[in-house]
């Protein structure tokens, strides 16, 4: 890098500072604080413990946000004055510091831009995922179980938990479905953007004759909401089946029907969930998960009326996303249309590139 380079990066980073700042709305932040702490201060502010915890979580929130975006704002202005300075000066020492420091300022500063986006209403919430393989038997089944090892490596990566709610293990290899809640801070605002068809292009190993395959698997996520959502289901509306819950699990698992189904009829969406021993807890989170996943629906709806398209199959030409192994190696994003050679670190959960890439692109 050379004085030119940086001078254009450090042009570059003020202008996303001031994207960032019509999102983050810095002195709206500030005066909303001075609200809440003058709300705190009234006698009566404690008596309802739950409307006081939501506000506590809000200003905690908006702390964080504001001292983010201050200390990526000071970061910038003071690496600009320390290189104006360092050149009037001809001080190359400190300039080859500036220089060697760039990428790591750059970094943070695309880092911020993206925690910024994740502003929606249930950003911030944890993440259900569903992973269901396409038509193709045991290559999809096994495709799907390739990238359920790769929400799970990446929610390793970010210190987020996982809980498994429910899987069906396929018939040879792989998973006929998987369905599991990513815990962790922003898991559904980072994870909204894996909603789609995956496409993987490979070379069979379950084909002799060594031939490239090409299979689909569709994930589906949805924000964990909370009970008090309003969201409306009819008991007409739902058939619940229950069902010998499968693998680990003891003597428990082969004997008890404590495994549960729910379909929605008007949206034919369905849950299932095996992960508790006991039905009536699995009842439970599964009408949660069914919660989630119609409340996923509705946002879908309303953005499909927007953008004028259809719900797509899990097939050719619906895909949100290309990985190929075979006969070169890429990993293609449709949205961001942004390619990644890296394909073996992706799969093993290095998805932060391409998952930020598609989150500044839907803004664009």
């Amino acid at each position: 890098m050379d004085a030119y380079e940086y001078s254009e990066l450090i042009k570059t980073l003020k202008l996303k500072l001031e994207n960032i700042k019509n999102i983050v709305k810095p002195d709206e932040i500030e005066a909303r604080l001075k609200e809440i702490e003058k709300i705190q201060q009234e006698p009566s502010f404690w008596e309802d413990a739950q409307k006081a915890s939501k506000v506590s979580q809000e200003k905690t929130k908006k702390e964080r946000i504001l001292s983010k975006y201050k200390e990526a704002y000071n970061s910038v202005m003071d690496a600009s004055d320390f290189f104006d300075m360092a050149q009037l000066e001809g001080d190359e020492e400190s300039l080859e510091m500036l220089y060697e420091d760039a990428q790591n300022l750059e970094d943070r500063i695309t880092k911020l831009e993206v925690e910024m986006m994740l502003s929606g209403e249930h950003d911030s919430n944890n993440a259900i995922v569903t992973i269901h393989p396409g038509a193709g038997g045991t290559e999809s089944q096994d495709w799907a179980s390739m990238l359920y090892r790769m929400y799970l490596r990446w929610a390793e990566r970010k210190g987020f938990k996982v809980e498994e709610l429910d899987y069906q293990a396929g018939d040879e290899a792989g998973i006929k479905d998987v369905s599991f809640i990513i815990k962790g801070e922003n898991a559904y605002g980072y994870l909204k953007v894996e909603n789609g068809i995956h496409r993987l292009v490979r070379i069979s190993p379950f084909d002799s004759n060594a031939k490239r395959h090409t299979s689909f698997s569709s994930v589906m996520v949805s924000p964990e909401v909370d009970d008090d959502i309003d969201i409306e289901i009819e008991d007409k509306d739902i058939r619940i089946d229950t069902y010998r819950a499968s693998g680990a699990g003891g003597q428990h698992v082969n004997k008890t029907e404590s495994a549960i189904r729910i379909t929605h009829i008007p949206t034919n969406i369905v849950v299932q969930c095996q992960n508790d021993r006991s039905q009536h807890k699995n009842k439970a989170t599964a009408m949660k998960m069914l919660k989630s996943r119609l409340y996923e629906y509705e946002l879908e709806k309303q953005q499909a009326k927007i953008d004028g398209v259809q719900k797509s199959d899990i097939g050719w030409g619906h895909q949100i996303r290309s990985y190929v192994l075979a006969p070169y190696q890429q990993v293609k994003d449709t949205r961001s249309n942004q390619a990644f050679s890296n394909v073996d670190a992706i799969l093993d959960g290095d998805l932060d590139k391409l998952i930020e890439g598609v989150l500044i692109a839907m803004i664009k």
